[in-house]
């Protein structure tokens, strides 16, 4: 503007001028344009000595001959038509610029601010408090005084699913969400579970009633009977435990086999122990453990699943109107807990054949005369349970939510599996809506915080309710952080996840301090390679797992553990804080800090960013993997059993699809990395994009009621990549159960759904790899 006022100058002989503005403003985000135009003062000679401004602002005082005066002179008139020239040109500009720049602002940029106030404000586009703010003002909400007092306010000594003390824990859970001025509702629901036999009791008895215990501990959703058969001892009732009994040419066939806790679930176990076709199965404590008492009685469940199993694939409302249906996944075999004491005096009268080496102990397998009954009673009842819910609303994408739960209900005291995870539920719903109320934080999407109950019989609550509102879910909700369990210990960390997530969680392991003297979670833990000394499989009774496995929603748990050993209190009645107190040298709030903070840290940079910080890209590795291995197995079939599949069967559409994710999932990088921030709607669109990939992997040709573990590459069922390539080796050595028909068939809808996965990715129809 400094330049056309010059160039005018000049034009009329750069001596002084009288004035008149143009005020051609157009607020866009604060920005005023003000263009000052001169027009020479030479005419004021003629026209009485008043100047050009003189003449526009007091019109009314001048007579019609002035322009006629002006424009007598050819001076004049060059000059006047020079300046109107100027003064197009440098209107045309400004009218360009403006109205490119209001076609590139959002459409919620349009509000208007004073001219004497062009400050920042929130478009709609980007959050006003940079990430670095957030961290540090979420760091200063959480303090070790605020957990003491929420610890002590949500302990209790009894509070199992459908209680009166789990439903007055679920009232104090929603008025702390009511007094932090959250949206808040909750979700009935009705629920069978088996429960211990009102009167009477189960029973175990050894040799003929030489030992007997009548065992108070319980696995809920064993099979009811009783039944009598040899004892043989199996390790941890691992798969390739019994596969070591089976080499040593030992019938398993109607045996009660005795397994250790630990290593992986009881319903595994007693699954792996029906394939074996044994009876029942017997699990107790190792009495090497010295935490173990003799009389420590577990408790827990045996449904391979997650759920109300009489309700498999559909919620559990009182008014849902189905037949009588089960889950797949309810054993038929009876299964009862023992204590270490019974355990022991079982070991010591065994005989047969001496353990693996690589089992360890003194004592002997187990022969046909060493006879055992197992009398089992539970009772199936019915319970009415709440799942209670709070939100604190997004400011842009409101109707895309994350979700943070904890489950709420335990066997006994429960303090690490549910009363820490209850209080850091609460203590981050504080601290991010005070954040929002008081500090002006906002989160561009929402975040749902959820009280589970039933957690102890499998992930009841959550999944009656992922059941419920699955079709809204799987669209909607991004991301869920679990927190059950998040305080073991305070020498070892891990994390299970979504692959989608591995890049949030490295971020966070960097910014979170460690509850010990390192400067952060990833210097103490992670080492040289954070994926090698920190990640664990997302398993089966692992809360997070239904949402990632049934519902497609990218999921993530943690803990804090002892270090290389076990918190070995959770399922027992004494899961208390003085027991958690010894395993974290009486830091427990400390620790519940860091796990908090990291928790939130995830939450806050999910919300924060425009654009989801999810990473399709590496799934890729694993599908690369897996493919190979089927690939390998084929060729290796068809080498030792042409007759099985024949040489047109080939991988290449395998290879191919998986092929067509790769180059979608970079596509789809390249579009986050080139995309324009302040457009909301594509941001929009690329995150949906992002959303789809974990949903997309569900594969559409099994049922969820069958097989609800839907996930190709993370679930459990015929469906998945893992069992084509299992299905490989039974064709390779001739497994009787093996079906050639069965896997071409899979193999062709495992191919397809992980192409239909690359289409979704890719976006657009006309943006489709069309190989296959």
């Amino acid at each position: 503007m400094d330049q056309a006022r010059s160039t005018i100058s000049k034009i009329f002989n750069g001596e002084p001028h009288s004035y008149t503005r143009f005020n051609l403003t157009q607020n866009m985000e604060g920005d005023n344009s003000q263009v000052e135009m001169k027009l020479s003062s030479d005419m004021d000679e003629e026209v009485g000595g008043n100047g050009v401004g003189d003449h526009l602002n007091h019109s009314s005082n001048r007579k019609p001959h002035v322009a006629q005066k002006l424009g007598r002179t050819p001076k004049n008139l060059c000059f006047l038509a020079a300046a109107t020239l100027l003064i197009f040109i440098i209107g045309y500009l400004i009218g360009y610029l403006v109205h490119r720049k209001s076609d590139l602002a959002p459409s919620c940029a349009a509000s208007v601010l004073p001219l004497e106030e062009p400050v920042p404000h929130e478009t709609g586009a980007a959050p006003l408090m940079d990430w670095d703010d957030v961290k540090k003002l979420f760091a200063q909400k959480l303090t070790v005084a605020n957990f003491e007092s929420v610890f002590s306010e949500f302990s209790s000594d009894e509070h199992r699913a459908g209680s009166p003390g789990d439903d007055a824990l679920g009232n104090k859970v929603l008025k702390k969400f009511n007094k932090y001025g959250m949206n808040t509702w909750t979700n009935e629901y009705f629920v069978k579970v088996q429960d211990p036999p009102a009167s009477g009791s189960n029973r175990v008895v050894f040799k003929n009633g030489s030992n007997t215990e009548y065992p108070k501990g319980l696995l809920s959703y064993s099979a009811i009977g009783t039944v009598t058969g040899a004892v043989l001892y199996a390790g941890y009732g691992q798969e390739i435990d019994f596969m070591l009994l089976q080499d040593r040419n030992i019938n398993l066939s109607g045996r009660v086999m005795l397994v250790k806790a630990g290593k992986i679930s009881f319903a595994e176990k007693v699954a792996n122990a029906a394939k074996m076709n044994a009876s029942a199965v017997l699990i107790y404590p190792d009495p090497a453990d010295d935490a173990f008492e003799e009389d420590t009685e577990l408790y827990g469940h045996v449904h391979m699943g997650s759920g109300d199993p009489y309700t498999p694939g559909f919620p559990s409302f009182n008014y849902t109107q189905f037949p009588p249906v089960q889950s797949s996944g309810l054993p038929k075999i009876l299964a009862q807990t023992i204590t270490a004491g019974m355990a022991t005096k079982i070991l010591r009268e065994l005989g047969g054949q001496n353990v693996p080496q690589a089992w360890g102990g003194i004592y002997k397998l187990g022969e046909e005369k060493d006879l055992i009954t197992v009398d089992v009673n539970n009772v199936l009842t019915e319970k009415k349970i709440h799942n209670v819910f709070g939100v604190i609303k997004g400011f842009v994408d409101t109707d895309r939510y994350l979700v943070i739960g904890a489950q709420r209900d335990a066997w006994g005291p429960g303090f690490a599996s549910s009363t820490v995870g209850t209080s850091v539920l609460v203590e981050l719903a504080r601290s991010i809506s005070d954040m929002v109320k008081n500090d002006g934080f906002k989160p561009r999407r929402s975040i749902v915080f959820a009280s589970w109950s039933a957690g102890e019989y499998g992930s009841v609550g959550a999944t009656e309710w992922l059941e419920g509102y699955l079709s809204s879910l799987s669209m909607k909700a991004f991301t869920y952080i679990n927190l059950d369990g998040v305080v073991a210990g305070r020498n070892g960390f891990k994390v299970a996840a979504s692959p989608l997530l591995y890049s949030l969680i490295k971020s966070s392991l960097k910014e979170v301090r460690s509850p010990n003297k390192a400067p952060s979670l990833s210097s103490e833990f992670a080492g040289g390679n954070w994926e090698t000394n920190v990640l664990e499989p997302l398993k089966l009774d692992n809360a997070a797992y239904p949402f990632l496995a049934f519902s497609g929603i990218p999921s993530v748990s943690f803990r804090f553990t002892p270090g290389k050993s076990e918190y070995l209190y959770f399922g027992t009645m004494r899961d208390t804080r003085q027991k958690l107190n010894g395993v974290t040298s009486n830091s427990v709030p400390q620790v519940a800090v860091i796990a908090s903070q990291f928790a939130g840290h995830m939450a806050l940079r999910l919300v924060h960013d425009h654009l989801l910080r999810m990473d399709p890209t590496r799934y890729y590795d694993i599908l690369r993997t897996h493919v190979g291995q089927i690939n390998t197995k084929v060729k290796a079939v068809q080498r030792v059993q042409p007759q099985l599949l024949p040489k047109s069967l080939t991988v290449q559409w395998l290879i191919s699809a998986s092929g067509s994710y790769n180059r979608a999932s970079r596509s789809l990088l390249a579009d986050v990395q080139n995309s324009d921030l302040d457009n909301i709607e594509m941001c929009r669109i690329i995150n949906d994009r992002i959303m789809s990939v974990e949903r997309n992997f569900l594969s559409p040709f099994v049922s969820p009621r069958e097989s609800p573990f839907r996930h190709i590459l993370l679930g459990s069922g015929s469906h998945t990549l893992q069992a084509l390539s299992n299905h490989l080796e039974a064709l390779r050595t001739t497994n009787p159960e093996a079906d050639a028909d069965l896997f071409r068939n899979q193999f062709a809808l495992a191919t397809w759904t992980l192409q239909g996965c690359a289409n979704s990715l890719a976006g657009d129809i006309w943006s489709l790899d069309n190989e296959i």
